[in-house]
C-alpha cells in the first residue's frame, strides 16, 4: 500500500514534469529552433519556476513530508494527518498573508501623507495634489477609485477618504480625512496637518519594528519548543531505537502520540497568544 502511495506520487511528479517539458519544446519548436540555454540559466530558470510555483501551494507540501513519515513507520496515520494538516497550514498561511498586506497598506499610507505634503508644496491644489500622490504611490488598493473620483471631480474627498478607512491596514486615512476637513472648514493648513500625521504614522511605524524586534527571541523559543519532540525522535533513532515503530504499532505509544499532540498543540497556542499580547500592546 505504501508502496502504492509512492508510485502515485512519483507518476503526478512524472505527468507535471512531462508537461512542463512539452510546453518547453513546443516553445522552442514555434520560437524557430532557438539556441539551447546554458545548464545555469535553465537551472536559474527552473528554480523560478519551481518558487512561483510554491509561493501559492506551500501547504501541500505536508503530503509529501507525511508520505515519507508514513512508509518510514509503515503505517498510514501520518498521511492522515498530513491530510488533515493541509487546510490548517493553509488557514495560517492566508492569516499570515493578510497581516503582511495590511502592514504594507499601513506603510503605503504613511507614504501618501509624504507625498501629498510635497506634491502641495510644490504648488498643486489639494485635490490635485492627492490625485497625483494617490496614482504614484498606489497605496489604496481597492479605496483608490473612489478617492480618485472625488479628488479628480470636486466630491466629498473626507467622506471618501474615511470610507476608505475602513479596510484593513488604512486607519491611517481616517487622520487624512480629519486633515482634509479641518483645512476646508477652518482654513488650516492641509500640509501642515498631514506633516504632523506623518511624523505620528512613522512614529507608531517604528515603535511596532522595535517590538517585533524585541519579540523574535520569544518566537524563537516557541520554534524551538515546537521542533524538540521532533529532535528527540530524531536521538531515539540514531540510539537505535524505533520510535515511529513504537509510536504506531503499539497501544501505549498511540496514546503517547495523542497525548503529546495535544499537549503540544496547547502549548504552541498559549505561547503564541502571550506573544501576540506583546505585540498588540
Amino acid at each position: 500500500m505504501h508502496a502504492a502511495a509512492l508510485c502515485a506520487g512519483a507518476a503526478a511528479w512524472l505527468v507535471v514534469a512531462g508537461r512542463g517539458q512539452g510546453r518547453r519544446r513546443a516553445a522552442e519548436l514555434f520560437a524557430g529552433g532557438a539556441a539551447e540555454s546554458p545548464p545555469e540559466e535553465r537551472w536559474e530558470s527552473g528554480r523560478r519556476r519551481l518558487q512561483v510555483w510554491l509561493s501559492g501551494r506551500r501547504e501541500w507540501l505536508c503530503l509529501p513530508v507525511a508520505l515519507v513519515l508514513g512508509v518510514l513507520g509503515e503505517s498510514v496515520l501520518p498521511m492522515a494527518a498530513g491530510a488533515v494538516a493541509v487546510p490548517l497550514v493553509r488557514r495560517w498561511l492566508r492569516r499570515r498573508k493578510l497581516r503582511e498586506d495590511r502592514e504594507h497598506r499601513a506603510d503605503g499610507v504613511v507614504d501618501l501623507c509624504g507625498a501629498v505634503v510635497g506634491e502641495l508644496r510644490a504648488g498643486r491644489e489639494p485635490g490635485q495634489a492627492l490625485l497625483v500622490a494617490v496614482r504614484g504611490t498606489g497605496a489604496l488598493g481597492v479605496a483608490e477609485p473612489g478617492v480618485s473620483a472625488a479628488a479628480r471631480f470636486g466630491g466629498d474627498v473626507p467622506g471618501a477618504l474615511g470610507q476608505a478607512a475602513c479596510e484593513p491596514g488604512l486607519d491611517g486615512l481616517a487622520g487624512v480625512a480629519a486633515c482634509w476637513r479641518v483645512a476646508v472648514d477652518g482654513g488650516a493648513g492641509l500640509a501642515a496637518g498631514l506633516d504632523r500625521l506623518e511624523s505620528s504614522l512613522r512614529a507608531e511605524r517604528r515603535r511596532r519594528e522595535e517590538l517585533r524586534a524585541q519579540l523574535a527571541g520569544a518566537w524563537s523559543t516557541v520554534a524551538v519548543l515546537a521542533l524538540l519532540p521532533v529532535l528527540g525522535m530524531g536521538l531515539g533513532a540514531a540510539l537505535g531505537a524505533d520510535p515511529l515503530r513504537v509510536l504506531l504499532h503499539s497501544p501505549a505509544g498511540l496514546v503517547c502520540l495523542v497525548a503529546g499532540g495535544l499537549l503540544e498543540a496547547a502549548g504552541l497556542a498559549w505561547a503564541g497568544r502571550i506573544v501576540r499580547a506583546g505585540e498588540a500592546v
